[in-house]
């Protein structure tokens, strides 16, 4: 079945970024120290683990089905795109979310001098804002979305963007866009988000080599 080509990869590179993150949570029982709202800070790891999981999954269903079967175009006609990308924008921040409810449940479990931690947290946020200034202005975030999964004839003509970040990086959203997701771990100094951010990080490239690429090999015909 075509929605699930290239799948294998996806569950064996996840489980061992899994198996790595949970090895690390047990053997530093310093990052799980914390709570909030009477939640433990695990069950929020948990909650920030399953989102991109989960959002990542919705992505290829809805992105595979569509561009080889037209599958949520006869279920919802015109209107596909925009169910889909609701559903994208409802998973997709719940991800920033739930990394700052987990930095503000474990914080100051890393011992940074403040200073460091809020240059860090520069470093990291300048690039994720320059990134988004460059999608809204050069790419669009429908594009960003993968409007090009509904409409392969017409975006196959479209070239391939090199303004702003894209200038520098065909990979700007995997690249840049995720360094937000460090922020919070770095200005609450909270080991729990910081590697839930790394996992997060990891994972997005995971999501690129074994569906996007290949479908854009699909779209724009091996450019």
């Amino acid at each position: 079945m075509r929605i699930f080509k290239h799948q294998q990869w996806h569950i064996l590179v996840l489980g061992g970024l899994l198996f790595l993150l949970y090895s690390y949570l047990e053997a530093d029982r310093t990052v799980l120290n914390g709570e909030l709202w009477g939640i433990s800070t695990l069950a929020w790891a948990n909650f920030a683990i399953l989102a991109p999981v989960i959002h990542q999954c919705y992505v290829l269903v809805c992105w595979r089905s569509e561009l080889h079967y037209r599958g949520l175009s006869k279920l919802f006609g015109e209107n596909a795109f925009s169910v889909y990308k609701t559903g994208f924008s409802i998973l997709g921040l719940s991800r920033p979310v739930l990394i700052v409810l987990l930095a503000i449940s474990s914080r100051m479990t890393l011992n940074l001098d403040s200073t460091f931690s809020y240059l860090l947290s520069a470093i990291f946020l300048i690039p994720a804002v320059y990134l988004f200034y460059s999608v809204k202005k050069y790419f669009g975030f429908d594009r960003a979305f993968g409007i090009d999964h509904f409409y392969p004839e017409e975006y196959r003509l479209k070239p391939f963007v090199d303004q702003g970040i894209f200038k520098y990086t065909r990979n700007g959203m995997y690249t840049f866009g995720f360094f937000l997701v460090w922020v919070p771990g770095f200005l609450l100094q909270s080991k729990a988000a910081l590697s839930i951010a790394l996992f997060s990080h990891l994972y997005i490239w995971v999501h690129y080599y074994f569906t996007e690429r290949p479908d854009m090999r699909i779209i724009y015909r091996d450019v």
